[in-house]
């Protein structure tokens, strides 16, 4: 399909998703003035800009032809806006989230290190080394539990662990052990997930719950949430790159696939909580887990016509979801445990992964 007018929405989402205008500024500043209110303050990489830094990566690679170095070119430049922004700021980092922009930092800094891109003299490879290891100091530094599990939210005390942080920290992660010779990080993003395994699943479905508390051995939100299982599933994906994590995930991440595939749909879309037959389709679901599906061929990890025809069929539904350079038939963004607001859109979560399953002609 012709996705230039999803790479021009998503280098535009890209540098204008989540920021305030003065308007909403002035009510924060209210807000914390008059009423005494925290307010958050804006976070320049979060997740779903995160997606999208990770799609337009993938797009920039696949492109071939007359006009490859032309939209090569114009996703270097959305990117190097995006992060220098971030870095002019001197890197701030919120939350866990934020680790997700990482990936793509790693890939801009490999191709500056292998000498086949060059984002400007304001992100040179020392720079771009500077902010992985920012990145990477965060996530060891981060509040976790007693088996050293990331707490979503610790901020306010709370002890949860939510599958969301595999898929945003876990690649990253991993990737910066490999490329810097760094074991300790390698094994702090399987740890995240053989913990998930271990306390966060369904033993019925083989589904993911949203999340879990060690200490009291709950588990939280529903079973099977469309974005859960794509968070589990891209989290593995991403840390398979090498055979040391291929032999300690390959065997859970089949049995994962399985199980989210046996609730695709004949016209390749998933439930935005796959045991909803009846439920409305989530492109974001869809968009994810083929997505790691995609990841899982491509590393020979999944094999055989199965994989291939579940792919198809989910990329076919995400092409007939796209409209004025966005996927529609998206679920909203998440508030918590079982609170999952059924709106449907087009949001970056489904523009992001649609890049990196969806080909181009």
């Amino acid at each position: 399909m012709n996705k230039i007018p999803l790479i021009e929405n998503a280098c535009k989402e890209l540098m204008e998703y989540g920021v305030r205008d003065r308007r909403e500024k002035g009510k924060e500043l209210v807000k914390r003035l008059l009423l005494h209110r925290k307010t958050p303050g804006e976070d320049p990489i979060f997740w779903p800009t995160g997606l999208l830094a990770a799609g337009l990566w993938h797009c920039r690679e696949e492109f071939a032809g007359p006009d490859a170095s032309a939209w090569a070119e114009r996703i270097d430049r959305s990117l190097a806006a995006y992060y220098g922004r971030w870095m002019k700021r001197d890197m701030p980092l919120a939350v866990l989230d934020d680790l997700l922009a990482g990936e793509t930092l790693l890939s801009m800094y490999l191709a500056m290190r292998e000498g086949t891109a060059d984002f400007g003299g304001d992100l040179s490879e020392e720079r771009l080394k500077s902010a992985a290891d920012r990145l990477s100091s965060y996530a060891a530094a981060h509040p976790a539990d007693a088996a050293g599990s990331f707490l979503y939210r610790p901020a306010g005390g709370e002890m949860t662990v939510f599958v969301d942080g595999v898929g945003l920290a876990c690649p990253f992660l991993y990737r910066y052990g490999e490329i810097f010779g760094k074991q300790e990080y390698r094994e702090l993003a399987l740890r995240q997930i053989a913990n998930f395994l271990s306390y966060g699943m369904d033993g019925v479905t083989g589904l993911p719950y949203h999340g879990y508390d060690m200490t009291g051995g709950c588990k939280y939100g529903i079973i099977g949430w469309g974005r859960a299982v794509g968070w589990l599933l891209r989290g593995m994906a991403g840390c398979m790159t090498s055979e040391y994590g291929r032999e300690r995930l390959e065997t859970p991440y089949i049995a994962l696939v399985d199980a989210a595939l046996v609730y695709q749909r004949q016209d390749g879309s998933f439930p935005w909580q796959l045991e909803a037959a009846d439920g409305p389709a989530d492109t974001s679901a869809a968009g994810m887990i083929c997505a790691s599906v995609k990841r899982g061929t491509e590393l020979g990890v999944l094999m055989g016509d199965k994989y291939e025809n579940a792919l198809k069929a989910g990329r076919n539904m995400l092409e007939r979801s796209v409209r004025d350079g966005g996927v529609y038939n998206c679920s909203g963004e998440c508030e918590g445990f079982s609170r999952y607001p059924q709106r449907y859109g087009a949001y970056p979560w489904s523009l992001g992964p649609a890049l990196e399953v969806l080909e181009a002609d």
